[in-house]
């Protein structure tokens, strides 16, 4: 029985470790990141992977750092036929790549070489990607480097943020690797170098990168919208006031405001103007110290005093 060593951490990682589970692979063991604290209560919460091992009987590594971690060397030790990595989250030391019998493959949610890094996802959202994918990779030491597997590329819907794209890849990675492994076991594969000169790097969104700018376009300032959904959520400052936006719409529809005015008040809707006299509809908000809320809720209460016209983001 082939063994493997699977690696990864969030809820992406879970149908991905399930799958092989399912096609009866040896797990030796899951490695995944330490417990943390998660929501505003800081409640110490397990990894989604963690969970699902956990359910599953399978040994839980958890190392703060891998690289020279008691973990590794039990890693190494096990000498598995491979190292499988789904969104783990550290880079793995070539000591640990190179213990491997047969490969190390990462599952990537992006059409590589566009988007290496810790948030594909979430930039081919916020470009206005019309696709994204699943890139199975050998791993090496370099980050989202390795020789292309196998890919295959979903549509982004206009609806899609991050988590249902996380979740459609989380079904597409899934069935690729488990398609694609046996191939690999066997040497049956071509590995396809990546093209370094089409190389575009996603690192991890900082927090001075989840403002809204409402001198884009309507629809650049819902991708963006979409792209932090549901972490860490996108905001703008709106008459002074930090506030959140959760989920909003582009409207068929054009005005001579400047960006960041009220285009339209009712007692359900919200339409604020932007770029190129766009306009967004805005559907779910979270004012400062407030649980997020339905914008006819926003408008029956803090809202009440935007006025049409009215620049209320600058």
């Amino acid at each position: 029985m082939t063994t493997i060593v699977f690696m990864g951490t969030p809820q992406f990682a879970v149908p991905i470790l399930q799958g092989l589970i399912d096609k009866q692979y040896d797990i030796l063991c899951v490695v995944t990141q330490p417990d943390r604290p998660v929501g505003r209560k800081h409640k110490i919460s397990q990894s989604p992977v963690k969970q699902a091992a956990v359910k599953n009987n399978i040994p839980v590594f958890q190392p703060e750092k891998l690289s020279g971690s008691p973990e590794m060397q039990r890693v190494i030790d096990f000498h598995p036929d491979l190292i499988v990595t789904a969104a783990y989250g550290q880079f793995l030391p070539s000591k640990m790549l190179n213990a491997v019998k047969v490969a190390s493959v990462n599952v990537h949610g992006s059409l590589l070489p566009k988007y290496r890094g810790g948030a594909p996802v979430q930039y081919a959202i916020m470009n206005g990607d019309k696709e994204t994918g699943i890139s199975l990779i050998y791993m090496v030491k370099k980050m989202d480097a390795g020789d292309i597997l196998a890919q295959k590329a979903i549509k982004i819907e206009d609806d899609d943020d991050t988590e249902s794209i996380f979740d459609k890849l989380s079904l597409v990675g899934r069935d690729l690797l488990l398609e694609t492994l046996p191939k690999v076991i066997s040497g049956d594969v071509s590995p396809m170098p990546q093209a370094e000169d089409q190389v575009v790097f996603s690192p991890t969104i900082k927090p001075d990168e989840e403002q809204l700018d409402f001198s884009q376009t309507a629809f650049m300032v819902n991708a963006k919208i979409r792209a932090l959904c549901p972490d860490p959520v996108a905001y703008t400052m709106m008459n002074g006031k930090r506030t959140k936006i959760w989920r909003a719409q582009v409207i068929d529809q054009h005005t001579d405001l400047v960006p960041g005015s009220v285009v339209e008040k009712t007692k359900h809707q919200l339409l604020l103007s932007a770029g190129d006299g766009t306009v967004l509809s805005i559907q779910e908000i979270q004012p400062a110290g407030k649980p997020k809320q339905q914008i006819t809720d926003y408008l029956n209460g803090i809202g009440q005093s935007l006025k049409v016209g009215q620049q209320v983001i600058k």
